[in-house]
C-alpha cells in the first residue's frame, strides 16, 4: 500500500509539471521544507526542498512569464509561442522525472522508477494539457490570455497538492490526461476528414 501511494504522489507531481513545470516545484519545495506531506531530508533528493533549486525554479519561471509576455506582443506570436511551450515541456520532463524520484526515495522505494516513469507523466500531461491550452490561446488577446496562463498554473498547483496530501486522487488525473489526449486527437482526424472530403 506504501508503495502505491508513493507512486500515486509522484505520478501527480510529474503530472503537475507536465501541466506548467514552474510553479509545482516550488510550491512542493515549500511543503517538504515544512515537513508538510512530504520531505526530502535524508535522501539524495534534498536539494528539491534547498532554497538554490527554488531559486533556479523561480528564476526560470520568471524569464518563462517574460518571453510569454513578449512573444504575445509581436508578430510571429505563435511561432515563439510554440518554442516557449516546447521549451516548458522539456523542463517539465526534467522536474517530473527529479519530484517523482524524490517522492519515491521520501517513502524509502527506489528512486530510479521515479526517473523512468516520471518523465512519461509528465509528457501525458504536457500533450493532453499542453496542446489544449495552446489552441485556446491562440483565439484570446490581453488579459483573457494572460487569466488563462494564471488558470493553468493554479491548476498545476493543486494537482501538486493533491497529489501530496490525496495521491490516489493523481491516478484519476492520469485518466483524465488520457481522456483529453484521445479526444484532442480523434477530433483532428475529423478535421482533416473534413478536409479531404471538401476536397
Amino acid at each position: 500500500m506504501s508503495l502505491f501511494l508513493d507512486i500515486g504522489t509522484g505520478a501527480g507531481l510529474s503530472s503537475s509539471t507536465g501541466v506548467r513545470p514552474y510553479l509545482p516545484p516550488l510550491a512542493v519545495g515549500a511543503l517538504a521544507s515544512a515537513d508538510a506531506g512530504i520531505d526530502f531530508d535524508g535522501t539524495d533528493w534534498s536539494f528539491l526542498e534547498k532554497a538554490p533549486f527554488l531559486a533556479a525554479v523561480l528564476a526560470l519561471g520568471l524569464i518563462a512569464y517574460g518571453l510569454e509576455r513578449s512573444a504575445a506582443n509581436r508578430s510571429g506570436a505563435n511561432s515563439r509561442r510554440r518554442e516557449i511551450q516546447v521549451l516548458s515541456g522539456i523542463l517539465g520532463v526534467v522536474f517530473g522525472a527529479l519530484l517523482f524520484a524524490g517522492a519515491l526515495a521520501d517513502g524509502g522505494e527506489p528512486a530510479w522508477i521515479g526517473l523512468v516513469v516520471g518523465p512519461l507523466c509528465a509528457l501525458l500531461a504536457w500533450r493532453a494539457v499542453g496542446g489544449l491550452v495552446e489552441r485556446a490561446r491562440g483565439r484570446l488577446e490581453g488579459g483573457a490570455a494572460a487569466l488563462l496562463t494564471l488558470s493553468t498554473d493554479l491548476g498545476a498547483v493543486l494537482l501538486a497538492v493533491v497529489a501530496v496530501f490525496l495521491p490516489p486522487v493523481s491516478f484519476l488525473a492520469l485518466i483524465a490526461f488520457v481522456v483529453l489526449l484521445v479526444g484532442a486527437r480523434r477530433r483532428e482526424g475529423e478535421k482533416y476528414a473534413g478536409l479531404r472530403i471538401l476536397r
